[in-house]
């Protein structure tokens, strides 16, 4: 451990050199890791899925452009928090809440009462990731819920999400053609077995699937004027100026206009606060699983281990800080799965390709938040925003069905987790809870209480009944 000088030449098998902070372990450029050059432009490019939530804030709350760009900018720095606070992820929304969290914000009026509503929801959420980090039980508080539950939370998120692109007036009525090309072809190079067998046997193939979604955003841009859905961009050169003196003094709690939302909104965002945990907890485990892998393909030249608790604490505070300073609807999540995914297949290629895993999340945060400010860049994925979002709804909406189904254990979860789930997307996460509880009660009985984690399913008689009359 060292404080100055270039020391992030450290010996394998030891930790990234650190300065010590509490829970917390700063690192900063060029003195405790190495700017990776590679991973910096990936995010200068890579910014324009995050630009996506865009559209959502104009939408759903209002907010001049300008001031939504700002939002981002601010939520852009705050993901710079994990990798320079000791945390190994590339941060990100929580992208499978987002069409909840909408689906509630409309039983508001627009205005004021739709900010309280996020405001007031946005601050529980941080506070309770907070003190759940801090007191190491967030792991414990999961573990309480039933796997049903939990299936059907993540499977209403799904359906949601795809929802929120296909109901009648939504933005596939708006742009039909680009949005069924463009999320083909995203699905056809991150799921389709074809294009697996192709991208092995060529690296440039692989190269495009490990864009994520950027190829499908690209693609977008040349179809949607071709189709006469959208305009082609008109490219400015300069940088985007933040507007954060108007976003403060109109857009915050601190505002005349707004203020602080009422005590009861607090109470009203209870059941949706947890079920948003639920999901976001599941990310927690993923990520922990990504760096594992990564560090053992390493062969431990590199001392990296992922620590919920302290993730928990950065999403807290950077939940909390955004509600304050710059409601955001995307929410602060705990990490952005197809980048995670990506920097850990980077730094599996050794020392060279990248140092360490801090140097690289760090440096692809570090384009992500320079990209928000190059007036190029923006204003050729501005026309293509409303496609963005789309695609990343309808990508979330495949993946949380799929988990959903998948973390049921018994077909009676499978049962129940519809129910939840059919439940969610019709009246909302206070209502799911109430009937998923309900259910696993009549259902399980004494059981509602086992370790949902380690549960044998083939002792389960629904299961076994099944399988015998198979």
């Amino acid at each position: 451990m060292s404080l100055l000088g270039p020391v992030f030449k450290r010996k394998d098998g030891a930790r990234q050199p650190y300065i010590p902070l509490g829970p917390f372990h700063l690192r900063l450029p060029f003195i405790h890791f190495r700017f990776e050059i590679a991973d910096y432009i990936q995010g200068l490019i890579m910014c324009a899925v995050c630009l996506g939530i865009i559209p959502v804030l104009t939408e759903y709350l209002g907010m001049p452009f300008e001031i939504a760009l700002t939002v981002v900018m601010l939520n852009g720095f705050l993901y710079l928090w994990h990798s320079h606070l000791g945390d190994p992820v590339v941060p990100g929304w929580i992208t499978p809440a987002i069409p909840l969290l909408l689906a509630w914000l409309k039983t508001y009026p627009e205005g004021v009462p739709r900010m309280h509503a996020l405001i007031a929801f946005e601050a529980e959420l941080g506070v309770l990731s907070l003190l759940l980090g801090a007191t190491g039980l967030a792991k414990k508080f999961v573990e309480l819920v039933p796997d049903a539950l939990k299936a059907g939370i993540l499977l209403g998120a799904g359906v949601a999400a795809v929802r929120l692109v296909f109901e009648a007036g939504g933005r596939f009525d708006h742009y039909p053609l680009t949005i069924a090309v463009a999320i083909g072809f995203a699905f056809f190079i991150l799921f389709s077995n074809l294009f697996k067998t192709f991208r092995s046997k060529n690296r440039l193939l692989g190269y495009l699937s490990d864009l994520g979604l950027l190829p499908a955003l690209v693609l977008a841009i040349i179809i949607a004027p071709i189709f006469r859905e959208l305009p082609w961009p008109t490219i400015e050169w300069g940088f985007m100026s933040p507007h954060f003196v108007t976003l403060f003094t109109e857009w915050t709690p601190f505002s005349s206009r707004i203020g602080f939302p009422a005590f009861g909104l607090y109470i009203a965002a209870v059941p949706l606060v947890f079920a948003t945990y639920i999901v976001l907890f599941g990310e927690l485990i993923q990520a922990e699983a990504l760096v594992d892998e990564a560090r053992e393909f390493r062969h431990g030249d590199e001392d990296v281990h992922f620590d919920a608790n302290r993730n928990n604490m950065i999403v807290g505070l950077r939940n909390i800080t955004m509600s304050l300073i710059g409601p955001d609807a995307s929410m602060c999540g705990p990490m952005w799965a197809a980048m995670q995914v990506v920097e850990c297949e980077r730094y599996k290629h050794g020392r060279e390709a990248m140092d360490s895993l801090f140097g690289g999340m760090a440096s692809f945060r570090l384009g992500t938040f320079t990209g928000y400010f190059l007036a190029p860049i923006v204003t050729l994925v501005k026309p293509i925003l409303p496609i963005a979002l789309s695609l990343t709804m309808l990508i979330q909406g495949y993946v949380a069905v799929r988990v959903g189904i998948l973390k049921a254990r018994t077909f009676n979860d499978l049962g129940v987790a519809g129910v939840v789930g059919a439940v969610l997307v019709s009246r909302g996460a206070a209502y799911a809870f109430g009937v998923g509880i309900v259910l696993c009660v009549l259902i399980y009985g004494r059981d509602f209480f086992r370790r949902w984690s380690v549960y044998d399913k083939t002792k389960d008689p629904v299961f076994n009944a099944r399988i015998s009359a198979e």
